[in-house]
């Protein structure tokens, strides 16, 4: 019902109290489950068999330990129930807590799918927008096309092309190993992985140039944003 988002401030406490107000009601009233009646084991074999599914309100009901009064205050609490309108405010409460969620983006306003009768008209198609619930319902993340931390080849690669251009089937090892000849304190062996998927762009770029031509980047000039890690 609530999610996993953070919630911060007397804002989201408000809400949340709110939203925990409707639930009870709607799944006291309105949710039958399943109560375990007996279970026997017959070797390997667990045989379970379950009463009724009825909701918490109803097994009150029937229940010999509550008193007349009791069972009144139920039904008099049940009467004015309209699940789908509690659900309405589920949803609503849901949205509100979804856009106070820290570090998310702001949810969109509440509209008029927040009415009753719109609410009612959105159920049969609800299911195309994925899941229900605002407070599960994440937005994607864009793909990161920036840098998180230094480029330690920025200054080699230049001469690493130029040997690539030299010889094109040399390996990634091979180039490495060459850097470290060149500048033995520079590279450490932890970054041939870098090295590798920097080599890899650079021939994926060099097929696309031979097969499609001169775009609207040369293949030399491969973007060092391609070889994000």
């Amino acid at each position: 019902m609530v999610g996993y988002g953070r919630l911060e401030r007397l804002g989201a406490a408000t809400i949340l109290a709110r939203l925990h107000e409707v639930v009870r009601l709607y799944v006291n009233y309105f949710q039958p489950s399943f109560k375990l009646k007996s279970k026997v084991r017959e070797g390997a074999k667990v045989i379970k068999k379950y009463h009724a599914p009825a909701t918490p309100a109803e097994r009150l009901l029937a229940s010999d330990r509550v008193s007349p009064d009791g069972k009144q205050q139920i039904r008099d609490v049940f009467a004015p129930l309209d699940p789908v309108e509690l659900l309405r405010r589920i949803r609503q409460a849901q949205q509100q807590l979804a856009s106070l969620e820290v570090m998310s983006q702001a949810a969109p306003p509440l509209g008029a799918q927040y009415e009753t009768g719109a609410f009612v008209a959105s159920l049969s198609i609800a299911w195309q927008d994925g899941e229900i619930r605002p407070t599960h319902r994440k937005q994607r993340r864009k793909p990161r096309t920036w840098r998180t931390r230094a480029d330690d080849f920025q200054e080699a690669w230049p001469t690493v092309e130029r040997w690539l251009m030299d010889s094109p089937d040399t390996t990634a090892k091979e180039l490495f190993l060459r850097l470290q000849q060149l500048t033995p304190d520079q590279f450490k062996h932890g970054q041939l992985r870098t090295l590798q998927r920097r080599v890899k762009a650079w021939r994926s770029e060099m097929v696309r140039h031979l097969v499609f031509g001169a775009g609207s980047e040369s293949a030399t000039n491969t973007s060092a944003s391609t070889m994000v890690s």
